[in-house]
């Protein structure tokens, strides 16, 4: 009968499991049963441009060579309003974002709270996408002049001691340059077939170049010294303001900062009490010694102190530099400020680095940079150049400063490691006797022996 009713059981109990897996099963399809199917995935989705407004119909997104290393790239270009570049703006990958597009005419309607959530509805005709990542391009205004110098410098800073000095360059047609730029990769061939964008394009050549007449034609040659005016009066317009924060920190502000000589902070006006309210006090007896001290006159004397103590720690070699201190508050006092001249020649040194090594091939933009040093007359960096040796004889002096700091105190810090090594092994040794002692031993060291003789008043000479 046991058995019986054991057997029994089982089968209930198997049953139940049975109809809870069914349960399981029926619930497990009806979630993956969606009401509004997604559509597949594009292979070409859409993407968001910001366009100029003076970009007419006729605009058109072509394949160009890079102005920097000649790759294939995308840029925006109108037979009106000229060139433009595009520039990818995107969110971080550790948050990523997303687009909702509308692509026809319509407002899209949101769903009510009582609704399914990521449930759109909208009216007919109405399209949506959205896209996997949230990129965003910007078409910004691109000086075409970029475009054409690699065909006009074509070998310019390439002579070294291994190659042989490249060929005199000679005067060529606008259609000559064209062609060195025409691949079957890109679109250039295309665009030329407007004619108002080659004219300007023309005039774009004769802002850098030797012109001379060959019949009906005009020919070019590419003249560097024309090619520097024109890069430095690109990069005076861009360091005539101020650049955004972000960029006037790091390039200019931490660039010409000299070292930190110390903090001067501002002394605290100290009440002192009145002597005659203090006898009388004194002979009532009613005030306790607190009562008539400040608790916070000896903080401005320790604050003075450290601030003359930083003052004579200054280094000898900016007694004779000016230093941006103010007494009256808390300011960090450096060893010199940088003169408003240096600041504005760091900033045209700046945007003419930042010109150089993103729109022009490397080589050329080392031959721009050599001659900008050299041609005195267009750009003087040397108010800058005599104020940077002077900082960088500052930090060295500073940095000498510290290592000998820390080479005075590594004596007493050799000697404090020694004794604290003594102590250590002596720790060790202690605990590996104690470890070896037997019971006895460990039970007679408890014991108290005081008023009791040592074993060795037993041995002594009567």
């Amino acid at each position: 009968m046991a058995r019986t009713r054991l057997s029994s059981a089982k089968d209930k109990k198997g049953g139940g499991t049975a109809e809870k897996t069914n349960t399981n099963t029926t619930t497990t399809t009806s979630s993956t049963t969606t009401k509004y199917p997604l559509p597949t995935e594009s292979p070409n989705p859409p993407k968001v441009f910001i366009l100029p407004n003076k970009a007419t119909a006729a605009a058109r997104i072509v394949t160009l060579p890079n102005p920097r290393y000649s790759k294939p790239t995308r840029f925006l270009v109108c037979p009106e309003a000229g060139f433009f570049e595009f520039t990818k703006i995107s969110a971080p990958k550790t948050a990523p974002r997303s687009w909702l597009l509308e692509t026809a005419s319509g407002a899209v309607e949101k769903p009510h709270e009582d609704e399914e959530d990521h449930i759109i509805s909208s009216s007919d005709g109405f399209d949506v996408h959205i896209t996997k990542g949230a990129e965003l391009y910007v078409a910004s205004p691109l000086d075409p002049l970029f475009l054409l110098l690699p065909a006009l410098a074509a070998g310019a800073g390439q002579e070294s001691k291994s190659t042989p000095a490249p060929k005199k360059r000679l005067f060529l047609s606008s259609d000559d340059h064209f062609d060195a730029l025409s691949q079957p990769t890109n679109h250039v061939s295309e665009i030329l077939t407007w004619p108002d964008l080659q004219r300007s394009l023309e005039l774009r050549l004769a802002a850098v170049c030797d012109t001379v007449d060959a019949g009906d034609e005009q020919m070019f040659r590419l003249n560097e010294s024309k090619l520097l005016d024109e890069m430095l009066a690109k990069a005076r317009r861009m360091a005539e303001h101020a650049f955004p924060k972000s960029m006037e920190e790091k390039f200019v502000s931490k660039a010409l900062e000299a070292p930190i000589l110390g903090v001067r902070s501002q002394p605290t006006a100290v009440t002192e009490p009145d002597p005659t309210t203090a006898t009388a006090k004194s002979r009532e007896g009613s005030a306790t010694p607190m009562e008539s001290v400040n608790p916070q006159s000896t903080i401005p004397s320790l604050a003075t102190s450290a601030s003359s103590l930083s003052e004579a720690s200054a280094p000898a070699t900016s007694g004779s530099i000016d230093s941006a201190t103010n007494a009256d508050s808390g300011d960090v006092v450096n060893a010199m400020s940088a003169p408003e001249e240096a600041i504005k020649l760091q900033r045209l040194r700046v945007a003419f680095n930042f010109i150089c090594s993103s729109y022009i091939a490397p080589s050329l933009a080392e031959l721009l940079r050599s001659h900008c040093v050299a041609a005195k007359d267009k750009v003087d960096f040397g108010p800058l150049d005599d104020y940077l040796i002077k900082l960088t004889k500052m930090r060295n002096d500073a940095a000498a400063a510290r290592t000998s700091d820390y080479s005075r105190k590594r004596g007493m810090d050799e000697e404090e490691d020694e004794r604290a090594e003594k102590r250590r092994k002596k720790e060790e040794e202690d605990k590996v006797k104690k470890a070896n002692q037997s019971r006895g031993v460990k039970k007679l060291a408890k014991v108290n022996t005081t008023g009791m003789k040592k074993m060795s008043d037993f041995f002594k000479k009567k």
